[in-house]
C-alpha cells in the first residue's frame, strides 16, 4: 500500500546526533535526574504495521457519534448546519490552505482579497462600520472586547449579564484578571438580562455592558432598552456577541447604537469538528478601529490605478512591543474565515434570510410540539432558533437513552446552573425536518413518560 509517512532509518538517527554533538538518545536527556526518570517498559501495545494500525483506528472512529450518523438538537455554541458543497472546494485550493500572513501583498492578492469581502459582509450583518478579518473563536474576541472597553474608557468595571454563554464569561474572567478590571454580573428573568439589576449597577465607573443576541438561551435580548440605560453613562459601551446568522433575520446591533459587535462565524461554512476550530470576528465603529484586535485588510489602488489589498491600521505593538500592546493576538484564523466567505457568498443575501427564517420556524414549531405534548416551556420571550425545555427526568438519563434510539440530544443547562436542573437547551437548525422534529418529541415523550 501507498506509504503516507516514512520512519527514519538507523543511518539518519546516527547522523542527527552526530549533527548535534551527542553519541545516544540517552545522552538527550542526561539533565534529567535518574531519580524523575522512568525506567522500565510503558504498558503499551505492541507497534503494529501500517496497514494493521490503520485498520485498528478505522474501527475505533466508525464507534463515535456523528451528525451524519444521528440527528443532532445539541447546539449551545456549535451548530449542524448546511455547508454549501462549493466552500470545501475553494479551501481545499492550495494557495489557500497552505498560506500564512499575507505580509507581501504583492504575492498575495487572493488571500487578502478572502479576508476583505469577510470583513465586508460581517459589517453588512452586525451594521458596523469596521470588521477585522477574524479571530480564535466568539469566546476570545469577547474577552478581547471587554479589555479594549476597558482600555478606551479608562474605567474599570464592566457588567456582564449571566445569560451569554457559560464558556465565554469564563474566558472573560480569564482576559480580565491581568489588567484588573471588575466583572459584575447581571441576573436573566425569564431568560434575558434582568435589567432592573443593570440599571442599579451601572455607574461612573461602568466601562462596558456586555449582551448576547440572541443569547444562550436563544432568547431575543431588547438591545434598544439597554442602550436607553447605557446612555445614562458617559463614555460606557455596550458590547454585543451575536449569532452572525441570525442577524440574517433580525435588526443588526449596529442599529441599536452597539459600540463593539463580535461572534463566530461557524455557523457559516465550518463544521462542529469536534467543538472547534472556530472563526471569531469581531466589529466595531470607525472611532474605534485603530483600536482593533487581530488583522485589519482594507482596499488601495498601485501605482497603476488597479485596485488592490493590504494589511493596514494594525498597532505594531502587537507584534514587536508586546508590554505596550493593548492586544497579543496577531494571528487569525483565514482559512475559517475564508470558508464562512465562500459560504456566505453561496448563500447570497436572499439566501441567508431565508436560512435564518427557516431556523426561526422550525424552532417554534418544535416549541409548539413539544407544548402539546405536556412539556413546560419556561421562558416565554422572542427567540431564535435555540430553546428551553423543562422536563421531569434528569437530562443526562434522557440523552443517554435518546443516543440509544439514533438522536443526539439537547445541552444539559444544569451543567452551568444548579437552579436549571432537568432544563434541556434544544437547538433546531434549518437542516432539522419536520419528521426529525416530530421523532424527538415521541421519544422524549416516551423516555419521560
Amino acid at each position: 500500500m501507498e506509504f503516507r509517512y516514512l520512519p527514519m532509518t538507523e543511518q539518519d538517527k546516527q547522523e542527527m546526533l552526530s549533527t548535534i554533538g551527542v553519541k545516544s538518545t540517552d545522552e538527550l536527556f542526561a539533565d534529567i535526574p535518574e531519580s524523575v526518570r522512568y525506567n522500565g517498559e510503558l504498558k503499551i501495545k505492541p507497534p503494529k504495521n501500517e496497514y494493521a494500525l490503520t485498520k485498528e483506528l478505522t474501527q475505533l472512529a466508525n464507534r463515535n457519534v456523528d451528525t451524519k450518523s444521528h440527528t443532532s438538537f445539541l447546539g449551545a455554541g456549535v451548530y449542524d448546519h448546511y455547508i454549501p458543497s462549493i466552500v470545501d472546494h475553494v479551501i481545499s485550493r492550495s494557495e489557500f490552505y497552505t498560506a500564512y500572513t499575507p505580509y507581501q501583498p504583492e504575492i498575495s492578492q487572493g488571500e487578502l482579497q478572502a479576508i476583505f469581502e469577510f470583513q465586508t459582509m460581517i459589517c453588512e450583518l452586525t451594521g458596523m462600520d469596521v470588521a477585522n478579518s477574524s479571530m480564535y473563536d466568539g469566546g476570545t474576541a469577547l474577552a478581547e472586547a471587554v479589555n479594549l472597553s476597558a482600555g478606551q474608557t479608562k474605567k474599570q468595571k464592566v457588567l456582564v449579564s449571566k445569560a451569554i454563554h457559560p464558556e465565554s464569561l469564563a474566558v472573560i474572567y480569564s482576559y480580565a484578571k491581568g489588567p484588573g478590571v471588575e466583572i459584575v454580573e447581571i441576573e436573566h428573568v425569564n431568560g434575558v438580562t434582568d435589567l432592573d439589576q443593570l440599571e442599579k449597577e451601572l455607574d461612573e465607573n461602568t466601562a462596558s455592558v456586555v449582551l448576547q443576541y440572541p443569547n444562550f438561551f436563544g432568547q431575543i435580548e431588547r438591545l434598544d432598552r439597554v442602550r436607553e440605560l447605557v446612555d445614562q453613562q458617559k463614555k460606557t459601551m455596550m458590547i454585543t456577541s451575536s449569532n452572525p446568522l441570525a442577524l440574517g433575520y433580525l435588526t443588526p446591533p449596529g442599529e441599536f447604537g452597539a459600540d463593539i459587535v463580535v461572534g463566530d462565524a461557524q455557523v457559516f461554512g465550518i463544521p462542529a469538528q469536534f467543538g472547534g476550530p472556530h472563526c471569531g470576528y469581531f466589529a466595531t465603529t470607525k472611532k474605534l478601529m485603530r483600536k482593533v484586535p487581530g488583522r485589519l485588510v482594507g482596499q488601495t489602488k498601485d501605482e497603476e490605478g488597479r485596485r488592490g489589498f493590504v494589511l493596514t491600521l494594525q498597532a505594531r505593538e502587537q507584534h514587536i512591543r508586546r508590554d505596550k500592546a493593548t492586544s497579543n493576538i496577531c494571528s487569525n484564523q483565514a482559512l475559517n474565515a475564508l470558508a464562512s466567505s465562500a459560504a456566505m457568498s453561496s448563500l447570497g443575501k436572499q439566501g441567508l434570510k431565508r436560512m435564518a427564517w427557516l431556523n426561526i420556524q422550525k424552532a417554534s414549531y418544535m416549541k409548539d410540539q413539544l407544548e402539546r405534548a405536556g412539556f413546560e416551556i419556561p421562558f416565554s420571550g422572542a427567540f431564535f432558533n435555540e430553546l428551553v425545555v423543562k422536563l421531569n427526568d434528569d437530562i443526562e438519563t434522557v440523552n443517554r437513552k435518546l443516543l440509544e434510539r439514533g438522536i443526539i440530544g439537547g445541552y444539559d443547562l444544569s451543567r452551568d446552573n444548579r437552579k436549571l436542573k432537568n432544563h434541556m437547551l434544544i437547538a433546531v437548525t434549518e437542516v432539522r425536518t419536520k419528521e426529525e422534529i416530530d421523532q424527538f418529541v415521541k421519544e422524549v415523550g416516551d423516555i419521560c413518560g
